[in-house]
């Protein structure tokens, strides 16, 4: 499973260096997450409000690799490289689209988690539906 998403750098997000501040690339790639879970049709809203669940972020590992300054064009891209019973792992990579020189790479692991009675979180095994939905082939009969 592969998702890009294009974006455009906001003022803001880097310094007048091109250096982009750590949380902006973040969520450059959790943007991207969200959006394709709303294409899929499984919104972030739907998995919180009806499913009581979430993919929160379990390890976070990207690194600086070229600057973005602001008006630059970003595809940021997620690709599933691993899943676990509970856990999936993100391979990212964010580059300049006219340029295609690399911004940040780097890894996001998320743990499915069910939101429990009293509010805390607890992980839970991820849904063969949603298996499938981003391609595992390990999703149960």
């Amino acid at each position: 499973m592969i998702y890009a998403k294009e974006l455009v750098v906001n003022w803001g997000e880097s310094d007048p260096f091109g250096l982009v501040y750590f949380p902006r690339m973040l969520s450059w790639f959790n943007d991207a997450e969200h959006e394709m879970f709303a294409k899929m049709g499984y919104p972030v809203n739907k998995m919180v409000d009806e499913d009581r669940t979430a993919f929160v972020m379990g390890e976070i590992n990207f690194k600086f690799v070229g600057p973005a300054a602001y008006g630059d064009k970003i595809r940021a891209t997620i690709q599933l490289a691993k899943m676990g019973r509970a856990t999936m792992q993100w391979s990212c990579r964010a580059v300049n689209i006219d340029t295609e020189m690399v911004i940040t790479e780097g890894t996001a692991t998320r743990i499915y988690a069910r939101i429990q009675e009293d509010g805390n979180l607890g992980s839970a095994t991820i849904p063969d539906d949603i298996r499938s939905m981003l391609g595992d082939t390990t999703a149960s009969k």
